[in-house]
C-alpha cells in the first residue's frame, strides 16, 4: 500500500466524503454546497451510500416580486390589486378565479409541496409561516395584469406542524427573458400576510430544465414556450444567474411524474429567522 493511500484511509469519513463531493460537484460547488463551513459539519447528517438532500441547507436567495405581485405593492403602473386582502386567497387549489370570476386556467397539473424551514437550525420546521405563491399561465400571462379578469394561479397557505403547505396548480409557461418560475413570499404568520411590507422573504424556484422540456415539446397549450425556452437558460436569466449553486438547489423543486397523471413538486425554502 503507498503512503497516499494509507493517508486517504486514516482520514476516515471526512476525508472520503469530501473527496466525493468533489468528484460530484468540483471544489467551488463543495463549498457553496456547504455554505462556507467544514466538511465536518456535515457528517453528522451523513447517510451511508446517499448524499441527502436535507445536507443541503442556505437561506434562499432574495429576488424581485416581478412586475406583478398582486401584493399591494404597485409594481405595475396603474395596478393597486392586493389580493392578499381578499378572503378567498388563503387556499390550497389555485387553479381557478374566485370572486371575480370562476374561469380555471388550462395547463398540466402541478402539485407543489413547499417545507418552510429555519435556515439557521438545519431547515427545521416553521410551523405557521404563510406563504403566497403565483405564476403565470400556460401561455405566459399573469392575472390581475395580463389576463386582468382572473386572479387565478395565486394563493396562501399556512405551514403545518412539519412546516409544509401543499398547493394544486398548472405547470408555467416560459415567456421571453425569463426562465420558467413560480414567485413567492414567506410571512412569519397569516394575520400579517396581507402586506407586502411584512414579508420576510421574496424569491423564486426554478423550475427543472428537463420538466419544461418535457411539458413544452409535449403538451397542449405550451407551444408558445417551446421558442422562448430555447432562446433562456439559468447564466443568461437575470433573476438566477447570480446566484451560487447551493442556493439554486434550494430553489430548484425535485419534480416527480409526467405529462399523463400530472407532477409534483417538492422544494424547501430556507428562511433566516
Amino acid at each position: 500500500m503507498s503512503d497516499h493511500d494509507h493517508d486517504d484511509h486514516k482520514h476516515g469519513l471526512e476525508f472520503d466524503l469530501e473527496r466525493l463531493l468533489e468528484q460530484r460537484r468540483g471544489r467551488r460547488g463543495v463549498l457553496a454546497l456547504l455554505g462556507g463551513g467544514s466538511v465536518a459539519a456535515m457528517v453528522a447528517t451523513y447517510a451511508p451510500g446517499a448524499l441527502a438532500q436535507d445536507a443541503i441547507c442556505v437561506v434562499d436567495a432574495s429576488e424581485t416580486a416581478g412586475p406583478y405581485p398582486g401584493d399591494g405593492s404597485n409594481n405595475a403602473p396603474g395596478n393597486t390589486s392586493n389580493i392578499l386582502s381578499e378572503s378567498g386567497v388563503v387556499r390550497s387549489d389555485i387553479r381557478s378565479s374566485f370572486g371575480i370570476s370562476t374561469n380555471t386556467a388550462a395547463g398540466i397539473p402541478l402539485t407543489l409541496r413547499i417545507k418552510i424551514g429555519d435556515a439557521g437550525n438545519g431547515c427545521a420546521a416553521l410551523p405557521g409561516h404563510a406563504i403566497y405563491v403565483w405564476h403565470c399561465t400556460a401561455d405566459g400571462r399573469y392575472s390581475l395584469y395580463t389576463a386582468p379578469d382572473e386572479n387565478y394561479l395565486r394563493g396562501v397557505q399556512v405551514a403545518d406542524a412539519d412546516g409544509y403547505v401543499t398547493f394544486t396548480t398548472i405547470f408555467p409557461g416560459c415567456y421571453d427573458g425569463r426562465w420558467p418560475h413560480i414567485h413567492f413570499e414567506v410571512y412569519p404568520n397569516l394575520d400579517v400576510a396581507t402586506d407586502h411590507r411584512n414579508a420576510v422573504l421574496t424569491s423564486q424556484f426554478a423550475l427543472p430544465a428537463e420538466t419544461c422540456r418535457e411539458v413544452y415539446d409535449t403538451a397542449s397549450g405550451y407551444e408558445a414556450s417551446i421558442g422562448t425556452f430555447a432562446r433562456i437558460s439559468i447564466d443568461s436569466d437575470n433573476v438566477f444567474r447570480d446566484n451560487s449553486d447551493a442556493e439554486m438547489k434550494m430553489m430548484t423543486p425535485t419534480m416527480t411524474g409526467n405529462i399523463t397523471d400530472g407532477y409534483v413538486a417538492e422544494v424547501t425554502v430556507g428562511v433566516a429567522v
